[in-house]
């Protein structure tokens, strides 16, 4: 006869998660926790000649306050917004589009222009970088030629060669190659929206906008919220294109810096510049904490008032 089970029988400790949840958390320790934590603690000293001196937040006052620091701090910090806003403007409202373009069940080869749209993203931002430097080039590109040919010719300039156009253009061709991911992450979500839902509406008489604008777009909201802040984590985290097309200096004077090549400069050092890891670490420190109040500050007033369009 089977003994019955008494409420105060304590249960083994459940050894088999740890066993299997033991190799990940000892991969993200290592790789992710332990750098993150080594960065903040190497920030608060005085690295020089191979001595370490603690001397707390000064590197953050000198980063935000000193002539030789500031003035490249803030306008990269400045660049850096306008990178992210670009792409809140473009590529998030683009993805919107092209999503709901996608999902619509009378288009024919759907699939065929969604692969085409998401293919730039699997490219190297290496590659990406060089050949649209190759496009746009007035010398050797292809582009003045091919404005010319369709009556626009007066509007070619060297873009990438300009302090005011320069940051612009590298925004659009990175809008161009990642517009694929707002894309696909709303087409998925647009695919899992009832179709009862929908129908509900037709029958009621909405016309296919009057049910975008009042049954798809507030379903999808949470999606749509979670790219922005997608969008804003990866901006501000941006390098490689800038560093493939101006390099390191990321000219011309400094006009496309953005804070990962501040860093790369702060922290290895270019050319006149010496490097410094304590600094380094500072910069990064600060661009951690940016994020990290970005999401947070997205958490608490935009997440909370959406959460009631889930289903």
């Amino acid at each position: 006869m089977t003994q019955p089970n008494h409420p105060d029988e304590k249960k083994p400790f459940p050894w088999h998660l740890v066993i299997f949840l033991a190799p990940a958390l000892l991969i993200y320790v290592t790789f992710s926790v332990y750098p993150l934590l080594d960065t903040l603690f190497l920030s608060l000293f005085n690295t020089q000649d191979g001595n370490s001196t603690f001397v707390g937040l000064q590197n953050f006052i000198t980063l935000i306050t000193d002539d030789n620091w500031s003035h490249a701090f803030w306008n990269a910090l400045l660049n850096n917004f306008m990178f992210f806003a670009i792409h809140m403007v473009l590529q998030n409202p683009i993805g919107l589009l092209l999503a709901v373009l996608l999902s619509s069940p009378k288009l024919r080869l759907s699939g065929t222009y969604r692969t085409l749209i998401f293919m730039p993203t699997m490219l190297s931002v290496v590659i990406i970088g060089f050949v649209w430097q190759l496009l746009l080039s007035p010398i050797w590109g292809i582009s003045e030629e091919f404005l010319y040919n369709i009556g626009l010719g007066h509007y070619f300039d060297a873009w990438l060669g300009k302090e005011g156009s320069a940051l612009i253009t590298l925004s659009f061709i990175s809008v161009w190659q990642f517009v694929g991911i707002p894309m696909m992450l709303i087409y998925a979500t647009l695919l899992n929206i009832p179709d009862d839902i929908v129908d509900a509406g037709t029958v009621d008489g909405a016309n296919p906008l009057q049910t975008f604008w009042y049954i798809k777009l507030p379903l999808i909201l949470p999606t749509i919220a979670m790219v922005s802040i997608l969008t804003f984590v990866a901006n501000f985290n941006a390098f490689e294109l800038i560093y493939a097309v101006k390099g390191a200096l990321a000219g011309p004077n400094f006009s496309t810096d953005l804070m990962g090549t501040f860093f790369y400069r702060t922290f290895f050092g270019f050319q006149l510049q010496q490097g410094s890891a304590s600094m380094g670490a500072a910069v990064a420190t600060l661009m951690f904490l940016i994020i990290l109040v970005g999401v947070m500050l997205f958490l608490f007033f935009v997440q909370r008032r959406i959460q009631r369009f889930q289903f």
